[in-house]
C-alpha cells in the first residue's frame, strides 16, 4: 500500500493538496492524529485484496499532540519497517504570506488565542512541525502561488510520477526576490551576458526568440548549459539509487526574466529525453509559471 502524508503550516495549502489527491482516487483523511497511523495501515493490510485503503493520503498538522510530533521520526521508521510505502509532502510559505492569507480569510489560527498572537502561532507551528519537514520527500513553497498552480504542482509532480521514478522540477527565479526555499540545487547564472541592458530586449523573456538569439550568440551561454547538464547527468542517478523521489533545481539570475528562464528551458528540454516527469516553472513569469511537454 502507499501512504502520502501531507503536512505544513496552516494557510500553506494542505487542504488544496489533499483535495487533489482525493479527486485522483486516494482515500483521504484530514487532520489525522499521529497515533492512528498504525491502526489505519493495519486495517489496509488486512484487506484481502487492494481496496479503498490501498492508496491513502492523510494530513497531519500542529493540532496533534506535541509529544507525538516530536517522536514522528521514530514512528516514520516503524511504519516503513511494516512495508508501507510512505511519501511526505510538506507545504509552507513565508511568514508574511501566511499572515496575509489569515487576514484575508479572517480565519483563526489553530494555535492562536487571547494570549498568543497570530505571528507567534505561525512561528510556534514551524517549530512543532520540524520533525515532519526534515523528513519531507517533497517540499513545496507556496509563497506567491495560486490555488490552481498548487493543484497543478501536486498533479504533475506527485500523481504524474510512477513509483520509484525521480520527478524533476527546473525553476527559474530572480535573486533580488530571494532564493526559493524548496530548492535542492541552486545555480547562479548571473555571470552570463544580461539581455536586460539591451533596451530592445527588455520587453521579452527567456522563452522569446530575440532573447534566445542574443544568449545563444554568446559562447559562455552554451558552456554554462553544457556544464550544468553534465553535472546533473553525473549526479542525478545517485539520488535515484538512494530512493530520492523529487528534485527541485533552481536557476537564478538577477530578475528571473531572461537568463535563468532560458537555461531552465534548455535543461528541461534535455532531461525530458531520459526522465518521464519533468516540469519547468518560472516563478517571475506568472503567465508561464508551470510548463510541461
Amino acid at each position: 500500500m502507499k501512504l502520502i502524508i501531507v503536512s505544513g503550516r496552516s494557510g500553506s495549502g494542505k487542504s488544496t493538496a489533499l483535495h487533489v489527491l482525493e479527486d485522483l482516487g486516494y482515500y483521504c483523511i484530514d487532520n489525522l492524529p499521529i497515533g492512528l497511523l498504525f491502526p489505519l495501515t493495519q486495517e489496509a493490510a488486512a484487506q484481502e485484496k487492494p481496496g479503498r485503503l490501498h492508496r491513502m493520503a492523510v494530513s497531519i498538522d500542529a493540532r496533534n499532540l506535541s509529544g507525538e510530533l516530536a517522536n514522528f521520526e521514530d514512528i516514520h521508521s516503524r511504519l516503513q519497517a511494516t512495508g508501507v510505502t510512505i511519501e511526505i509532502i510538506f507545504l509552507d510559505a513565508d511568514e508574511q504570506s501566511l499572515l496575509q492569507r489569515f487576514h484575508a480569510t479572517r480565519r483563526k489560527h489553530p494555535l492562536s488565542n487571547d494570549k498568543v498572537s497570530l505571528r507567534e502561532a505561525i512561528q510556534t507551528e514551524k517549530a512543532l512541525l520540524e520533525p515532519l519537514s526534515k523528513l519531507a520527500d517533497l517540499y513545496i513553497n507556496t509563497t506567491g502561488m495560486s490555488m490552481y498552480e498548487l493543484r497543478d504542482q501536486v498533479k504533475q509532480r506527485v500523481v504524474g510520477r510512477k513509483d520509484q521514478e525521480l520527478a524533476l522540477l527546473f525553476q527559474s527565479f530572480g535573486f533580488k526576490h530571494g532564493v526559493p526555499l524548496d530548492s535542492d540545487y541552486v545555480f547562479d547564472v548571473r555571470c552570463l551576458p544580461n539581455p536586460f541592458w539591451d533596451n530592445s530586449l527588455r520587453q521579452y523573456n527567456g522563452t522569446d526568440q530575440p532573447v534566445i538569439d542574443f544568449l545563444e550568440r554568446e559562447p559562455a551561454t552554451r558552456a554554462m548549459v553544457e556544464d550544468l547538464t553534465r553535472f546533473l547527468e553525473t549526479w542525478l542517478p545517485g539520488f535515484t539509487a538512494s530512493n530520492r523521489t523529487y528534485m527541485t533545481i533552481s536557476i537564478g539570475c538577477t530578475g528571473g526574466q531572461h537568463r535563468s528562464v532560458y537555461v531552465c528551458e534548455q535543461l528541461g528540454r534535455h532531461f525530458r529525453k531520459n526522465y518521464n516527469n519533468v516540469q519547468v516553472r518560472h516563478t517571475e513569469l506568472p503567465h508561464l509559471r508551470t510548463r510541461e511537454e
